[in-house]
C-alpha cells in the first residue's frame, strides 16, 4: 500500500493526521482498524456462504470471473484445447516481433551516429556528409 512512498512522506503524513485529529487520533485508528477486521469478516462470510452453497471450496482470489472458470468449469484437457490454436498464432508473432526487433538493433547499429563514423556505402566507400538543410531565415 505504501511501497511508492518513502519516510518522509510517511512521517509528514503522520504529522498531519496528528494535526488534523489531534487528541482523537487514538479513536480514529482504532475505528479504522475495527471498519477493516468486520470488512475481512463480511468478506470470509461471503466467501464461505457462496462454497457452501455451490459445494466446491473458493478462496476469496477464485472470485475472479477467469480464475473461478479455470478452477471450477475447465478441465485441463479443455483448457489445453482452447489455448492450442492460438499457441501457433502467438508462436508466429512472437517470432515476427523479434525478427523486426533484430533487424531494427541491425539497423540501428549500422547507423550509429555517436560512433563518429560514417556508415559504408553498397561500394564500400563512405557515404557522403548531408547537405545543410536551408532554413526559413536564409530564404527571407
Amino acid at each position: 500500500m505504501f511501497e511508492n512512498l518513502n519516510w518522509w512522506e510517511i512521517g509528514a503524513l503522520l504529522l498531519l493526521a496528528l494535526l488534523i485529529f489531534g487528541d482523537r487520533l487514538p479513536a480514529v485508528i482504532s475505528d479504522g482498524l475495527r471498519m477493516v477486521r468486520n470488512l475481512r469478516n463480511m468478506a470470509r462470510n461471503a466467501t464461505t456462504d457462496l462454497s457452501r452453497e455451490l459445494g466446491t471450496d473458493i478462496q476469496l482470489e477464485d472470485l475472479h470471473p477467469k480464475a473461478f472458470i479455470r478452477k471450477h468449469l475447465l478441465s485441463e484437457e479443455d483448457e489445453q484445447a482452447i489455448r492450442k490454436p492460438l499457441q501457433g498464432v502467438y508462436d508466429n508473432l512472437r517470432a515476427d516481433v523479434t525478427g523486426v526487433h533484430n533487424e531494427l538493433k541491425d539497423v540501428a547499429a549500422a547507423a550509429d551516429l555517436r560512433s563518429g563514423s560514417r556508415p559504408a556505402t553498397a561500394t564500400g566507400a563512405p557515404a557522403p556528409a548531408p547537405a545543410p538543410r536551408p532554413s526559413y531565415d536564409d530564404a527571407t
